[in-house]
């Protein structure tokens, strides 16, 4: 759900990797990923929205170069990993191990984790799986995958401020199929057309992109049109939508909080989300009063706004001075 963050004012000055690679992590999954910023730094790990949506280099900007070792990596199917778009063993279950295996690969004790929209997800299903490799836990625009959450977004909640973007969503598909748009996006993303495949992909992911700022973002509207993205983003995004993020439970995220109560955590949250609405930032609050909560009273979705880039670079810059200490 992000554009790149290389625009935004207020954020640290772009660096470039001093290392990158990729790892095998299954007989079918290789991931992307890079170290950037400062070598022997408290170690950081950036987990990328969508889920599909990849990594982008203004993502490092978030971070004091001088001060963190900076970790980007592509989760399956997304970005530079490979094979692209890929459904098969893509679960977040298998996203959790992933991280474990990475920072494993990279020899990195623990880490802080930082993540927002579906990144707010894993973040804390890794979180809660692997308490002990935690320092420090940044989420924004959070999404706890709740079938309250994708009845919103997906199922006629959100059209109703944003009928305009809603309407070429809905008339992809015929009238008969319109009680589930989720289950009738998943027939057309896993169609073995590969041309209904593009223009359900394209259809799904500009209507996330159309709603994902306050005020509309052109260049995040224009990577809805790009048919590599779109593909791995919509098929991604839809696989885990329909699958109910792979979670045992509705509330399972917010059931296991206890499980990483004690980790030092900020909770950034826009007032006019559309895409993951402050009624989710508000019950993890409830669930963690002991997480630092933030809403940005001027600002919707996305990691770009500027008022939800400050917060999250003051997050970090909390994190790094208590480590300091």
């Amino acid at each position: 759900m992000e554009m790149d963050p290389s625009e935004v004012k207020g954020l640290y000055a772009q660096v470039e990797p001093y290392d990158t690679g990729f790892l095998k992590v299954s007989d079918v999954h290789t991931i992307y990923y890079e170290q950037s910023g400062n070598p022997q730094g408290h170690p950081v790990v950036f987990l990328h929205g969508g889920p599909g949506a990849g990594t982008s280099p203004g993502n490092r900007r978030f971070f004091d170069p001088e001060f963190y070792r900076i970790v980007l990596f592509d989760q399956r199917g997304a970005g530079r990993s490979t094979p692209h778009a890929c459904l098969e063993q893509n679960t977040t279950w298998d996203l959790v191990a992933d991280i474990e295996k990475l920072r494993e690969h990279l020899d990195i004790p623990e880490w802080q984790v930082f993540g927002g929209s579906w990144g707010s997800t894993l973040a804390l299903a890794y979180s809660q799986t692997h308490p002990d490799k935690v320092t420090g836990i940044v989420l924004r625009g959070i999404f706890l995958l709740r079938k309250k959450e994708l009845d919103w977004f997906y199922e006629g909640g959100a059209a109703a401020i944003f009928p305009d973007a809603w309407e070429p969503f809905r008339d992809f598909i015929p009238e008969e199929e319109r009680n589930c748009f989720i289950a009738a996006y998943s027939k057309r993303l896993t169609s073995s057309d590969p041309t209904v495949q593009i223009e359900a992909a394209k259809r799904w992911t500009m209507w996330e992109m159309m709603t994902a700022h306050l005020i509309q973002n052109n260049d995040n509207i224009k990577r809805g049109e790009d048919d590599k993205f779109s593909l791995a983003f919509a098929r991604i995004e839809n696989h885990y939508f329909v699958n109910k993020g792979f979670l045992p439970s509705d509330s399972y995220l917010l059931d296991n909080v206890d499980k990483i109560r004690h980790i030092k955590a900020f909770i950034v949250q826009g007032r006019y989300d559309v895409c993951c609405p402050m009624m989710c930032a508000w019950d993890l609050h409830k669930a963690w009063p002991e997480a630092e909560f933030k809403v940005v009273p001027d600002a919707g979705h996305s990691a770009n706004e500027v008022g939800i880039a400050a917060e999250l670079r003051s997050a970090t810059e909390k994190l790094r001075d208590m480590l300091r200490k």
